[in-house]
């Protein structure tokens, strides 16, 4: 391993193109590829995100706030923004920065046409429909209601009408999930029977471009799939994770038989040990529940084990019987140790500790 000096957060374009690639392998060619940046791309950088996937000729990204999309207008993204949980106190800079807005309720509906009244003309909107995942969106009786608000208004235009699967990695729920294409379907012919024309479609996630392909309609999304995990074995052995944590060994202990370790003496030695302490805690993003032997590193490829409360700003190690010095090379999550192996080992997802990487974390961005 070579000398980084620092925590660092490596992100790896050439596998997030790799990513790209294989999703876009499972779907039609002339079907839509949404790429999903929201939380700083997944807790790793977000500008840099968004401009590879521009550049690899991706159709629309989406983000959750609309401060997400003005930080990606402000970095020189020209490509279409799907904003999916705008808040009315931001309509001004949403219109003002060309995003999309996810329209996913009666009293948002109403409100948006009210604060876009005579400043624009046919402005892209899409709606949201609830058809089982309970978060967000219309249901399907609230068309009719839809229809009436739009009628005979200039100022949107409905561009897409979308809805999201609650369970397309799980095999036991295949039923469930194909009753909510079978709904979406229905709420979008009853739409389109009414609204005297056609937006475009959208309902998958990254398993369900893999699982329900029959329902990529006109644009599938991805969030997770493209930064390397896909929530299922057959899935992640073809994906490569693009974010890798590594970190260095600031200080080594011996540890004598009875003493203990960090806070609230939360490990005690029984016998003599080594230990190695990490300039990493949980204001970066490695929360008190990784610690207590529950998650390991890899350090000289021979795991770690936290030991003790993880603190702060460091964490310590169980290093006994690996041959390592100060300044060695830490991994935390990469290629060879997934997020996904290093968050379930305490019981949480990949999602979790991806997006919880602070940005105090060196970002350095790779292409190999």
């Amino acid at each position: 391993m070579g000398k980084i000096g620092e925590t660092t957060l490596e992100i790896n374009l050439a596998a997030l193109e790799h990513n790209f690639k294989y999703l876009k392998s499972k779907i039609d060619p002339e079907t839509k590829f949404l790429a999903v940046v929201k939380a700083f791309a997944y807790g790793s950088d977000m500008l840099a995100i968004a401009q590879e996937m521009e550049n690899l000729g991706v159709d629309y990204l989406a983000v959750a706030y609309t401060k997400e999309g003005v930080l990606l207008r402000e970095g020189g993204i020209k490509c279409p923004i799907l904003v999916l949980h705008p808040q009315p106190a931001n309509f001004e800079e949403l219109i003002q920065h060309h995003l999309e807005p996810s329209i996913y309720s009666p009293n948002l509906l109403r409100s948006f046409l009210q604060f876009i009244e005579g400043k624009h003309s046919a402005y892209s909107v899409h709606l949201k429909f609830n058809t089982g995942l309970n978060r967000l969106g219309f249901w399907e009786n609230d068309v009719d209601f839809i229809v009436e608000q739009l009628k005979d208004r200039t100022e949107i235009k409905v561009v897409s009408v979308f809805s999201h699967l609650a369970a397309s990695e799980d095999p036991k729920e295949k039923e469930f999930s194909q009753r909510q294409i079978q709904s979406f379907q229905k709420i979008c012919e009853h739409l389109n029977g009414k609204l005297g024309y056609t937006p475009f479609r959208h309902m998958l996630n990254t398993s369900g471009i893999i699982n329900y392909p029959e329902a990529q309609f006109e644009m599938v999304r991805s969030g997770i799939g493209l930064y390397g995990y896909g929530n299922e074995d057959k899935v992640d052995k073809n994906l490569k994770p693009v974010a890798s944590l590594k970190t260095v060994i600031s200080q080594i202990h011996r540890i004598e038989p009875n003493e203990s370790v960090g806070y609230n003496r939360a490990f005690k030695s029984e016998g003599f040990r080594t230990t190695a302490t990490l300039p990493l805690g949980h204001a970066d993003g490695i929360g008190r529940h990784y610690g207590n032997g529950k998650v390991h590193v890899m350090i000289k490829g021979k795991k770690a084990p936290i030991i003790g409360n993880v603190c702060m700003d460091m964490i310590m190690v169980d290093v006994s019987g690996i041959d390592c010095k100060e300044g060695d090379e830490v991994l935390v999550f990469g290629p060879n140790r997934s997020a996904e192996a290093f968050a379930s080992s305490a019981q949480t997802i990949s999602y979790e500790i991806l997006t919880a990487i602070s940005p105090r974390v060196k970002r350095v961005i790779i292409n190999s």
